[in-house]
C-alpha cells in the first residue's frame, strides 16, 4: 500500500530538499493550523528567501472523488502563494505538492506565469524523493513532442 503524503510530510521534504540547496538560515515553518506562509527560509550564503507553500493529498472522506480533491487544492494552493507574494528581486516562491499533482501543473500551470512570478514547483513521491521544476523544466515538459 502507498503511503498517503501529507501536508506534515511534503513540508519535511521541501524542507529537506531546499537545506542542500543552501536555503538553511532563518528557518520558520508553520503548523498546519497557523496562518500566513508555510516556509520561509534563507540562503545560507545570500540574502535570497524561498517562501513555499505545501498541500499534501486530500483526505479520502473530504471530496467525492479524489480528482476533485486535488483540482481544489490545486487551486487554493495557487491562491495561497499568489496573495503572500513579496515583489522583491530578494524573494522566490514555490509550491510544494505530493507527485501525483503532476499532471495538473503541467497541463494547467503555463510555464510563463512561473517565469514572470518566479514560482518553482516541488514535486514529492512517495518515497520522499523531490524533484525540483523552474519554468524551463515546465517549458520543457509542456513543448509539444515531435
Amino acid at each position: 500500500m502507498a503511503r498517503v503524503l501529507t501536508e506534515e510530510i511534503v513540508k519535511k521534504m521541501v524542507i529537506r530538499y531546499l537545506s542542500r540547496l543552501g536555503y538553511n538560515r532563518y528557518l520558520k515553518a508553520k503548523e498546519t493550523r497557523e496562518h500566513g506562509i508555510d516556509i520561509k527560509v534563507r540562503h545560507y550564503k545570500y540574502a535570497r528567501y524561498f517562501l513555499v507553500e505545501v498541500k499534501g493529498e486530500p483526505g479520502p472522506k473530504t471530496y467525492k472523488s479524489p480528482d476533485a480533491g486535488k483540482e481544489v487544492s490545486f487551486n487554493y494552493i495557487l491562491g495561497q502563494i499568489l496573495s503572500r507574494m513579496k515583489y522583491k528581486a530578494l524573494y522566490k516562491h514555490g509550491i510544494g505538492l505530493p507527485d501525483s499533482y503532476s499532471d495538473k501543473i503541467f497541463r494547467r500551470l503555463p510555464w510563463i506565469v512561473c517565469k514572470k512570478l518566479r514560482l518553482y514547483i516541488f514535486l514529492v513521491n512517495c518515497e520522499g524523493k523531490v524533484k525540483y521544476y523552474s519554468w524551463k523544466n515546465l517549458k520543457k515538459a509542456q513543448s509539444p513532442k515531435k
